[in-house]
């Protein structure tokens, strides 16, 4: 049994709009990192995000970048009781779809360990991507950050 997971969410809005909103640090803290982002996306990068629901800042590696269509990442997580972190990862897709007037996210991550803890940090992981494309749906497409004051 391998820990992972996929959602996916459909954004009125051209492909490369969408995957700007990700891949710029000011537009991603206008809706998701609600403790902020430091540094743009590029393969080879990291870079910090921060949120209001969990303590950080968290590095995030950026393993690959293919320019509008993916973005894979690395981030740490850890066992309760167990020393030694461990990375998961993730990878964000970008789907044009209506002659390009909405774009298709898929997020996928996998990599916890077959631990409860693993079982339940994926849990969580799980409901923050989820958040994260309502949030980037309100955002891109009306403006709105669904997040403001949720965690604080």
């Amino acid at each position: 049994m391998d820990l992972k997971f996929k959602v996916s969410a459909r954004i009125a809005g051209p492909v490369e709009e969408v995957f700007e909103a990700v891949a710029d640090p000011d537009k991603l803290s206008a809706y998701f990192t609600t403790a902020g982002a430091k540094g743009r996306i590029k393969a080879g990068a990291t870079v910090i995000w921060g949120f209001h629901d969990c303590p950080g800042p968290f590095p995030v590696l950026i393993r690959e970048v293919v320019e509008n269509e993916k973005i894979v990442l690395e981030w740490e997580t850890s066992d309760e009781g167990v020393d030694e972190p461990y990375m998961t990862e993730t990878t964000m897709t970008f789907e044009p779809l209506d002659n390009n007037c909405r774009t298709l996210v898929t997020v996928t991550e996998k990599g916890w360990r077959k631990t409860q803890t693993g079982l339940d940090s994926s849990y969580s992981n799980c409901m923050g991507w989820s958040q994260m494309l309502c949030a980037m749906k309100a955002w891109v497409e009306h403006g709105i950050n669904l997040r403001e004051g949720m965690y604080r």
